[in-house]
């Protein structure tokens, strides 16, 4: 295999669950399977790479007979991939938030590859991997249930600059640094390259921006030219992928909307062969690329919709980035009378290559949005189903757990964004009482003690955990899902008395230490 370089909710209310650190646990809700412990220990971790164009990741993904999964091998030292924490026999169960680990081998490698510069993992050690198959845990199922409601891709924007400008306005949150969100003039560019506003800015030109100042991304987009590419997602979609601990890349992203794609050419060869030069040249980021050249007037590639110039990304389907000329040279011969090209054009390998990504990304993105509305039009298919069977459809539901302290404390610490209504959970503590009893990071905190704390102050929710004692209730809720029902006009509470949704117990303390302060705001528990 070669190396990648650029490459519980329920419809009810769940039981109570009472948890009794010598007895462990026993509400059913949670059991997935009979070795609960072998499915915690799996840990699934995230591993974030980033390289230069002409650069590798610094390992190798490989399938092995007799082993189940993709496996990461050779984690060469000082390598990117080795920087992260990626290390020898791990699984990949997801790349760029997409579950990948029940898909076939080839196209796990293609999304790597495809990936370009910038890749999220997904992963989990090996050894915990082997122990939870041996115990049948179901990982697929694990991970799935975990990645909560589906949210809209982020989007890549091309905005070319017009008589007033590129059409939107840039606008920093006080005290955060790298937190833009945009605001669209109405029928402006922006706005017709599908830029919305209160969209966050992620990139700009394919540099990332979320560790700049205001003045250093305003000067980027004046010097960007006619021309501006960026990275958006709107405010659930940021959510989602917070909630997974993942940075939003341009892999992720939706390309149905650009207009730098590449084409599909099928040629039928003619007397003279198919009338075209296959050239390697280097490209301006130092690596080969195959060109075509030298069209033949008449010929089958004219015909075809060839043009000089243009990059050859694949034969017959099959990825050639990357591969020696001779290969590509081969593929094409062996491929008899009748061949289909990969192209794209100079100015869309340009922009690809400006965002670190491979072109064929875009074609990837069609399925995946195909997939998508796929399973849009099962959801309403279902939902219409459940309405004529007389049932209430199924919706996301808070998490009720109630907090007893001990030594250790709650386990978690209380958050906030400055110039942002709402407050967090944050680090939470693995095997602590708030872990045990559901929390988790960036869970909205709903309700404290039955009373509903979406809009108060930081401080007045801090002291209402504080004044609880030696117990407290919390309802709380993941964002994705938070904002899925906020956006559906979803009631969040479920009429359980002192709070709503599904109810879990955990046992910890409330440490007295003060507030810490800095751009956010948080507060040990």
């Amino acid at each position: 295999m070669e190396q990648t370089n650029d490459v519980e909710d329920t419809d009810s209310i769940s039981p109570k669950f009472t948890f009794n650190p010598k007895e462990g646990i026993d509400n059913p809700a949670l059991v997935i399977t009979d070795d609960l412990e072998t499915a915690m220990s799996l840990k699934p971790r995230v591993c974030a790479l980033s390289k230069k164009e002409s650069e590798m990741f610094g390992f190798y993904l490989r399938s092995e007979v007799g082993k189940e999964g993709h496996i990461i091998r050779q984690v060469e030292w000082g390598s990117y991939a080795q920087r992260v924490g990626l290390c020898d026999a791990d699984r990949v169960l997801e790349v760029n938030g997409e579950f990948v680990a029940d898909m076939e081998h080839s196209q796990v490698i293609e999304k790597v590859r495809q990936s370009g510069n910038k890749v999220s993992l997904l992963v989990v050690e090996g050894v915990a991997y082997e122990e939870a198959r041996a115990c049948h845990v179901d990982i697929p199922q694990l991970v799935k249930a975990d990645n909560g409601t589906p949210v809209p891709p982020p989007r890549v924007c091309h905005v070319t600059r017009g008589p007033r400008g590129f059409g939107f306005e840039l606008s920093p949150s006080k005290g955060i640094r790298g937190h833009f969100t945009l605001t669209v003039t109405e029928a402006g560019e922006a706005e017709k390259a599908l830029v919305q506003t209160d969209d966050r800015l992620i990139e700009v030109n394919g540099e990332n921006v979320e560790d700049c100042t205001y003045l250093q991304v305003s000067k980027r987009i004046k010097e960007s030219g006619e021309a501006v590419t960026l990275l958006v997602a709107g405010r659930r979609t940021v959510a989602y992928y917070r909630d997974k601990g993942l940075t939003v890349v341009p892999a992720m992203a939706s390309f149905s909307h650009v207009a730098f794609r590449p084409r599909s050419l099928h040629l039928l060869m003619g007397s003279s062969g198919f009338g075209f030069l296959l050239k390697a040249e280097e490209r301006k980021t130092g690596t080969i690329g195959q060109y075509l050249r030298e069209l033949d007037a008449g010929s089958p590639a004219e015909a075809s919709g060839m043009r000089d110039g243009d990059r050859l990304l694949a034969v017959n389907g099959k990825n050639l980035e990357g591969v020696e000329h001779e290969t590509a040279v081969t593929m094409i011969r062996a491929s008899g009378d009748s061949v289909t090209l990969t192209v794209i054009d100079p100015q869309g390998d340009a922009f690809f290559t400006r965002l670190g990504l491979s072109p064929l990304i875009a074609l990837q993105g069609e399925q995946r949005e195909e997939d998508r509305q796929r399973g849009r039009r099962e959801a309403r298919d279902e939902e219409s189903a459940t309405e004529n069977r007389g049932e209430g459809a199924s919706a996301p539901k808070p998490r009720f757990g109630r907090l007893v302290q001990n030594s250790e404390g709650f386990g978690f610490q209380v958050y906030s964004i400055a110039d942002e209504t709402g407050t967090y959970i944050k680090q939470v503590a693995a095997g602590g009482v708030a872990a045990r009893a559901g929390l988790r990071d960036w869970d909205v905190l709903v309700e404290v003690n039955g009373e509903n704390v979406e809009s108060s102050p930081y401080e007045d929710v801090v002291c209402k955990i504080q004044a609880s004692g030696q117990e407290v209730s919390l309802l709380v809720m993941s964002q994705n899902e938070y904002w899925h029902c906020k956006e559906n006009h979803i009631p969040l509470s479920s009429g359980v008395p002192g709070g709503g949704g599904e109810r879990q117990r955990g046992n910890g303390s409330l440490p007295s230490d003060s507030t810490s302060r800095s751009n956010n705001n948080n507060n040990s528990s």
